[in-house]
């Protein structure tokens, strides 16, 4: 039988609406019993602990009960809502069944702690700009059912000294409180190499607190996830830090097919052109043609047309590459 003070803690955690816990402490107990010789007890613990936690997932998409950061927090941490599951994703097969597997260690995290494992929980993806590591990072807090933060550079980032490790203190601390995904977008600006020319001694400071960090225990098993488009310019003794790093790409043929059938529905999209539109597409990011397919569905829409012609598709992605070219010839003229 369980003990009090096991009683005591579920009461607490369900008195102040955290269901982790409470969940967490239920599975300690069906491990007692199972030790204990008590195995049918101990199955029927951890069913109904699956079942309770199935039918949260479908009522709610946030685990925890939780508000926008407060407090020091605020300018550090921005709340969203989790817009996107693995499904809505266009990725390679290797890189889906990775990030399949962190979520499966994720949602079965209380198993591997009976067995003195804890899952993977800290990420790296690198990738060119648009090549859908954010949207990822989303996903995967889509699928977990848990509250989606990003961290926000500008407020983290200052010029006085000990100021940005401090508050980089601030948000690991809020990690090990609150399960969640938490996003280091852009993390060069803070994982820079620590010989870099144009590094100052503050910067390198920061990256030995944010390394220090990285290797402190967390039993929430919060997911930290940094992304970056410059996988060079990291400090070399991140990579160790890391659970996994994953690389994302360019789309194939084959995915800016997919891409583009997804985004152009509920439009009528039977007779479309795809070796011409393969060739518009060629090159160009994951967001970049998710963002051609809804223009050329607005166009439709707006023209009070019911389907989408190849030409409609083809002049968006144009569009959509005369862009970032005249972007990359502004940055080289400067």
């Amino acid at each position: 039988m369980s003990n009090a003070k096991q009683i005591l803690a579920m009461l607490r955690s369900r008195a102040e609406g955290d269901d982790d816990l409470f969940f967490s402490i239920a599975l300690q107990i069906a491990a007692s019993e199972a030790r204990q010789g008590h195995k049918t007890t101990a199955d029927e613990m951890r069913a109904e602990v699956d079942k309770a936690r199935a039918r949260k997932s479908r009522g709610a998409s946030v685990a925890i009960p939780l508000g926008a950061p407060r407090g020091d927090l605020e300018g550090l941490l921005e709340l969203r809502e989790p817009r996107f599951k693995l499904k809505d994703m266009v990725l390679a097969p290797g890189l889906l069944d990775n990030l399949e597997d962190m979520i499966r260690q994720q949602r079965k995290r209380d198993w591997l702690r009976e067995h003195g494992r804890t899952p993977n929980r800290r990420v790296l993806f690198v990738g060119p700009p648009g090549s859908g590591k954010t949207m990822s990072s989303e996903a995967l807090a889509g699928e977990l059912n848990l509250p989606y933060y990003v961290i926000r550079l500008e407020g983290l980032i200052t010029r006085y000294m000990g100021e940005t490790a401090a508050k980089l203190r601030l948000v690991f601390d809020e990690t090990a409180k609150r399960r969640g995904v938490y996003l280091f977008d852009e993390f060069d600006a803070v994982g820079a190499h620590r010989t870099s020319t144009n590094d100052v001694a503050e910067m390198r400071r920061v990256l030995n607190s944010f390394l220090q960090f990285m290797e402190e225990g967390n039993s929430t098993d919060s997911l930290i996830v940094c992304s970056t488009n410059h996988p060079s310019l990291l400090d070399r003794a991140l990579l160790r830090r890391y659970d996994l790093v994953l690389e994302f790409e360019a789309p194939t043929a084959d995915q800016i097919k997919q891409i583009i059938a997804n985004n152009l529905k509920p439009m009528s999209s039977a007779r479309l052109g795809w070796t011409k539109i393969v060739k518009a597409a060629d090159g160009l990011s994951q967001s970049e043609i998710v963002r051609a397919a809804d223009d050329a569905v607005k166009t439709a829409i707006l023209d009070e047309r019911k389907t989408i012609a190849t030409e409609d598709v083809v002049q968006r992605l144009n569009q959509r590459r005369e862009m970032r070219d005249a972007f990359l010839d502004e940055k080289r003229v400067h």
